[in-house]
């Protein structure tokens, strides 16, 4: 039974269509567990972000919560309605215009209109969230109200999958009056949008309550029910240890848990609870190569390395089944426009690195066995994010690529870079490493653009780990984006991918997950279909 959490009763209509919402969703639990309302649900997350909104994925989980946005997505990755009811695109495909529901009010009392809706486009764009920024940017050419209810959005560029795109977290909707009243610490802290709950406080480094907004009045279209969430209060705690976050689960500290330990997830799965994997779109965890400075800026020692890899046993082996092993380094197999070609590209070959190695010069090696050309030793740095991009299985298996390539005469430095040094830019310059690895998830390939434009001295992308600059990827990738048929902007996209492949640009390791454990005493809770993030307005105990 679950912990006495002060909850009351449904109703007996409630309570049938409650039951009927959860038939297939959950762990079993017995036969007569009836639907209670109310008490407070404990979640277990692994990461601190610095902000509720902003734009980084810990971030949109979060504001998730707090903030609608104008779309969600359903299980197919199609858009379906949340704020906006319908949306149509004019022939060109420039101007698009978003029908928004009525009587909607952001938590502070002020309405939500379409000017509000506008003003959070523009917020955006000057800097207000850099991820929504940098996937408007160059398409993007103004917002506007034109009437009470209805958004236009005109384009420079045709986007056709403007509506998905703008159903992920990055891009929930806040009041224009908080905005533009409140200090950037109060919107970072306590955001004021118009969704299922709302930012009661925010104890660092333990926790954030959420509380339930009684006035709600705008779930999309794929939720599980229709009015206020059910629960009271979400308890979001902050739990950095896997094992720690198990250990709380089994124990019936808290109800639920991200990021399953891939050791604990046959038995978390064998005790009844209930095990949630969504395998994120977009960029998979990968390592891009520094092709502008070092032993990188060689293809054939880009491939020398990739060939030295057995990446599909080390993931097999870390991840005991539960990881995804991913070959593509562009993008993941859960991203529409996905290449298989690309990710078969390579596949372990020792023997071939080292041929790849004498042929680009490194072809004698010192008493430690490292490969050298000109007395110079082959030296590769590979920081990484530890506790933010990368979890404790993530390290474990980038240790493991250090060891196999060292196997050819790769003398691999890892990096563990705390979150502090990350978030400060710690290793993004050309000069500070040779390998980048991390993820970037996204609901199309249209994250291609983002992580593969041009990084220029007029037009900067520091998005672009590779630091590698070519018209004929740009050309790809940008016809794809404003392709109007769908087969013609996945083949498209997917040229994009074996050309990166080709090149050795940048190599698949893993596909980012998203998991959870469920209580078997809780019912609905869900992951959204963007990011994976879980959804707590239509969780319930069951009792």
């Amino acid at each position: 039974m679950p912990r006495n959490r002060n909850v009351a009763a449904l109703a007996v209509s409630v309570a049938a269509m409650m039951m009927l919402t959860s038939c297939a969703a959950g762990a079993s639990t017995a036969d007569d567990a009836e639907p209670v309302a109310g008490g407070t649900l404990v979640y277990a997350h692994q990461q601190e972000p610095q902000c509720v909104f902003g734009g980084w994925i810990e971030q949109a989980y979060l504001s998730y919560q707090v903030l609608d946005s104008i779309t969600s997505l359903d299980e197919n990755g199609e858009a379906v309605p949340w704020l906006a009811d319908s949306w149509e695109v004019s022939d060109d495909g420039l101007d698009w215009t978003f029908d928004l529901k009525d009587d909607v009010a952001f938590t502070d009392g002020s309405a939500l209109t379409a000017s509000a809706v506008a003003y959070n486009f523009d917020y955006w764009l000057a800097g207000g969230n850099s991820t929504a920024k940098v996937w408007l940017e160059g398409y993007f050419s103004s917002a506007e109200a034109v009437e009470d209810t209805t958004l236009a959005i005109h384009l420079s560029t045709p986007y056709p999958r403007l509506p998905e795109t703008l159903a992920q977290g990055y891009f929930g909707i806040q009041s224009q009056e908080a905005l533009e009243t409140r200090t950037d610490e109060q919107n970072c802290e306590q955001p004021i949008g118009s969704g299922a709950f709302t930012v009661a406080s925010w104890t660092r480094g333990e926790n954030i309550i959420l509380e339930r907004n009684d006035e709600y009045t705008s779930w999309p279209a794929n939720a599980k029910h229709e009015g206020p969430a059910i629960v009271e209060t979400v308890d979001w705690r902050f739990v950095p240890d896997g094992t720690t976050r198990s250990a709380a689960l089994k124990s019936d500290e808290v109800d639920v848990i991200y990021d399953v330990p891939s050791v604990d997830w046959t038995t978390l799965e064998l005790g009844g609870f209930d095990l949630q994997k969504y395998v994120t779109p977009g960029r998979p965890q990968q390592l891009a190569f520094n092709t502008r400075e070092g032993p990188f800026t060689d293809e054939k020692v880009r491939k020398a390395f990739i060939y030295s890899l057995d990446r599909e046993s080390l993931v097999e082996t870390i991840g005991l089944g539960v990881i995804p092993y991913e070959g593509n380094g562009a993008v993941s197999q859960a991203t529409p426009g996905y290449s298989q070609k690309a990710a078969e590209q390579y596949t372990f070959d020792l023997k071939k690195a080292k041929s790849l190695l004498d042929e680009a010069g490194w072809s004698t090696t010192n008493a430690d066995g490292v490969r050298e050309k000109d007395g110079k030793p082959l030296e590769v740095t590979l920081p990484y994010g530890a506790g933010t991009t990368f979890n404790a299985e993530g390290g474990s298996i980038l240790q493991g690529v250090a060891e196999q390539a060292k196997q050819a005469g790769f003398d691999v430095t890892l990096i563990p870079v705390p979150p502090s040094e990350h978030f400060a830019g710690a290793y993004t310059q050309p000069d500070e490493r040779d390998i980048a690895a991390g993820y970037w998830t996204s609901v199309t390939a249209g994250i291609l653009w983002i992580n593969w434009r041009a990084d220029t001295d007029e037009s900067p992308n520091g998005n672009n780990a590779a630091f590698y600059n070519s018209p004929e990827l740009e050309d790809l990738i940008l016809r794809a984006n404003s392709a109007a048929d769908i087969d013609e902007q996945n083949a498209l996209y997917q040229q994009a991918q074996e050309y990166i492949a080709d090149h050795a640009l940048s190599i698949g390791l893993y596909d980012r997950l998203s998991t959870l454990a469920i209580s078997p005493f809780v019912k609905d809770v869900w992951q959204e279909h963007s990011q994976g993030g879980p959804v707590f307005h239509d969780a319930y105990f069951v009792a």
